[in-house]
């Protein structure tokens, strides 16, 4: 029996298991507030609710999932099949070019596109000169602060996870069986692309829907009633705690139905021909005029998605840029960088921990532990904001009742601070971090580690001389992925930060809400460059990935 055998059968054994059964404990502390909050006696209000708004908050809900669903699916597919199937002008540029999306947060591009499209807005304005019109009553044009402009915003913002997922299983499609439904006169898409990516696309569409339940911005800005918009009124506008968890325990049965079937998708078999050679790709030469089509096709969502709502707030920025809001541009910038490297480095300290729990010590039912603790990246941002209220609150109760007790004169305040804003972003975010990092971690060979233990290195030293070296960028990914989802952050941010302490996206929500959209633009693009840097990363890992 090797030496490392012997360190695992130590007491650091137990000790290291009773960190992480705790940390897991205080990431999912939030989830378990939210179900025992909820078995308060509100029957009196939900009768009011079924009787009016309850019933429009699960429809919009619905309609809302259903539409941003179809609508990634069509855009997401079908660049993907454009991509690896043909050979057009600009394809390596527009191929990851199409993922710049996901860089602006949806309400940013509600914003925006509400600064356009609405009857002052640039587009109505041009219609009117043009056609010499002089009244909203002589012209139809459609609502954009309405479900549908709800479902359009969110739709081109969230479609890169279909395309980029999706665009991964084609790839992986052996070119002989498209052959071969060729020649036996079948549409290769339908007849193999589609069923064989079957599992990636139901993955990525269960991304999508996730995202879509947790949007609050948007739906807030266009007064689309849903489930989450639901728990704010509830939490705020009715003060009643209680009955924004029992809502927020029916938004569970969505996301809890989603992640059942990403899980399921994931582990679904996948069909792979033998021959490696047959991975070049498939891509067909096209006429001159298909080639157009398809490079104006594929532009599209790239335009309407990225470059409109950038210029929209390049524009808007440059005419409301002056002395004092550059300042301010720079402290809101402090802040947000702040806050969100200081929580990134916690996550990333926290996931390296269970890491280190799963990979060496061997604990049995980590795996599945692991993946509870990563449920909270699938909940909205304002359903952790209310679990992590419960939770502090309770701690912070009972911890002074103990002081109290004791005669002592401490009194801890964690309501209102920065620390309830740490612990709900680790709570929602530690998944992204944890993911990365273990993916790293799991291709280092057990020998390494096992070795230098055999030659009496102490276990601290092996890991910091050894593992460390070789998941630095693991760790770099994971930090960067944390630190631009906090940035973006915004219903946690806004319910549970400290007072009078303002971020980028608190900031960027508060003007825009009141119809300031010039004073919202600066920060709102600085978040969009920041938002710029994983998928800049994303790429650079994707083009040096080799089958």
């Amino acid at each position: 029996m090797s030496f490392f055998s012997n360190f695992l059968k130590t007491n650091n054994n137990f000790y290291m298991k009773l960190i992480c059964i705790s940390i897991i404990f205080l990431l999912i502390a939030p989830i378990i507030a939210i179900i025992f909050s909820s078995f308060e006696n509100t029957f009196s209000l939900w009768i009011h609710l079924i009787n009016t708004r309850l019933e429009f908050y699960l429809y919009n809900t619905f309609l809302l999932m259903f539409g941003v669903g179809v609508t990634t699916f069509i855009i997401g597919v079908g660049l993907a099949w454009l991509i690896c199937r043909y050979d057009f002008f600009m394809k390596n540029i527009i191929e990851w070019a199409l993922l710049l999306p996901l860089a602006l947060p949806s309400y940013i591009i509600a914003y925006c596109y509400t600064d356009f499209l609405e009857y002052s807005g640039y587009l109505q304005t041009l219609i009117r000169n043009i056609f010499e019109l002089n009244s909203p009553n002589e012209y139809f044009f459609p609502e954009i602060r309405s479900l549908g402009g709800a479902i359009f915003v969110i739709s081109f913002v969230l479609y890169p996870y279909v395309y980029l997922i999706t665009k991964v299983a084609f790839r992986s499609t052996p070119t002989s069986l498209l052959e071969l439904a060729e020649i036996n006169g079948k549409n290769p898409l339908y007849s193999v692309a589609l069923p064989l990516a079957r599992p990636a696309i139901i993955a990525g569409l269960s991304l999508v829907l996730m995202e879509t339940i947790s949007d609050f911005g948007t739906v807030d800005f266009f007064a689309v009633e849903t489930i989450t918009l639901g728990i704010f009124n509830l939490w705020l506008g009715m003060n009643n705690l209680a009955a924004a968890s029992q809502l927020a325990l029916i938004g569970f049965t969505f996301v809890l139905v989603l992640f059942a079937l990403e899980l399921a998708a994931r582990n679904k078999q996948r069909f792979n021909d033998t021959k490696i050679t047959l991975y070049r790709g498939f891509n067909k030469k096209v006429s001159p005029l298909k080639n157009l089509f398809i490079f104006v096709i594929c532009l599209l969502p790239l335009v309407i998605g990225f470059i409109i709502p950038v210029l929209i707030l390049i524009i808007n920025s440059i005419s409301y840029l002056d002395l004092e809001s550059f300042n301010n541009l720079i402290n809101l910038s402090i802040n947000s960088f702040l806050i969100s490297i200081i929580t990134s480095l916690v996550i990333v300290i926290l996931s390296l921990i269970l890491v280190v729990g799963l990979k060496f010590y061997n604990f049995k039912g980590m795996n599945f532990l692991s993946t509870v603790a990563g449920i909270g990246y699938a909940f909205p941002g304002i359903i952790i904001a209310l679990g992590s209220l419960f939770f502090i609150s309770f701690l912070q109760n009972t911890t002074n009742s103990i002081f109290l007790f004791l005669g002592t004169e401490i009194e801890i305040i964690m309501i209102g601070s920065f620390f309830i804003l740490i612990f709900a972003y680790v709570s929602r975010f530690n998944a992204v971090a944890f993911g990365a990092i273990n993916s790293g971690i799991s291709r280092i060979p057990p020998n390494m580690m096992e070795a230098s233990l055999t030659l009496g290195k102490p276990f601290g030293f092996s890991f910091i001389k050894i593992i460390l070296p070789l998941i630095k960028p693991s760790i770099l990914t994971a930090t960067i992925l944390a630190f631009v989802d906090i940035i973006k952050e915004l219903p946690i941010t806004l319910l549970l930060r400290p007072f009078n302490f303002e971020t980028l996206a608190t900031y960027v929500y508060q003007y825009a809400n009141d119809e300031m959209l010039g004073r919202a633009s600066g920060p709102a693009l600085l978040i969009v460059f920041i938002g710029l840097i994983p998928i800049l990363f994303i790429n650079n890992v994707m083009n040096k990935k080799t089958i």
